[in-house]
């Protein structure tokens, strides 16, 4: 006799409930994850952005800071440039000694203080320009009057009124000069603009 219980139709329809909660809960539970991994992708995408804008704002505070460090003399060297101006007019026309101990004394004072305070502007990156010969260049040089000579060329450099100063490439003032004009033009080389790599941001 077999005594093994029947499977009902009840019995049936709970299987088939049960396995549809489970296809349902594994749907749900699929969709969770894809959710999450959407979250953690935009999550780890705002942390790389956050981390960029973290590396480029650090770098821009350190060349702020070198900056602030390179050209912290640069107001102080301004406002003195007078002085070193005043000592070169000072050796130009300062008399001839011709035996005079007191005039060669002094003028060799001179000198030296002009040469301390070269070297002070050198330690804190600061140059003179000099640009007695030179080829006129609008970047360097402010053109204070032009001379007619047709013995040279147009736009050079025939008188050093003052001369100019850059700071570490920056320009801190431009050289006061006279031009000539009206002799042949001399052509630029090519690839060698004057003044290209000077900074004329004051």
């Amino acid at each position: 006799m077999n005594t093994q219980p029947q499977a009902t139709p009840t019995d049936a329809q709970t299987f088939s409930d049960a396995a549809l909660n489970t296809e349902a809960a594994t749907q749900n539970q699929a969709g969770e994850a894809e959710i999450l991994r959407a979250e953690n992708a935009e999550l780890k995408d705002k942390l790389l952005r956050m981390a960029a804008d973290a590396e480029n704002l650090r770098r821009r505070l350190e060349r702020e800071r070198d900056d602030a460090t390179k050209f912290a003399a640069g107001k102080f060297a301004k406002d003195i440039l007078s002085v070193a101006d005043n000592l070169r007019r000072a050796l130009e026309n300062a008399p001839k000694a011709e035996g005079n101990e007191a005039i060669s004394g002094l003028t060799t004072g001179i000198e030296a203080t002009e040469r301390e305070l070269l070297g002070v502007f050198e330690r804190h990156g600061i140059q003179r320009i000099d640009p007695q010969g030179e080829k006129f260049d609008p970047n360097l040089h402010q053109a204070m009057f032009e001379v007619e000579n047709p013995n040279l060329a147009a736009g050079t450099v025939i008188q050093v009124v003052a001369c100019g100063y850059v700071q570490h490439g920056r320009l801190l003032r431009a050289a006061m000069v006279g031009v000539s004009k009206g002799g042949p033009a001399t052509a630029q080389p090519s690839g060698s603009e004057p003044g290209a790599a000077v900074n004329t941001q004051a």
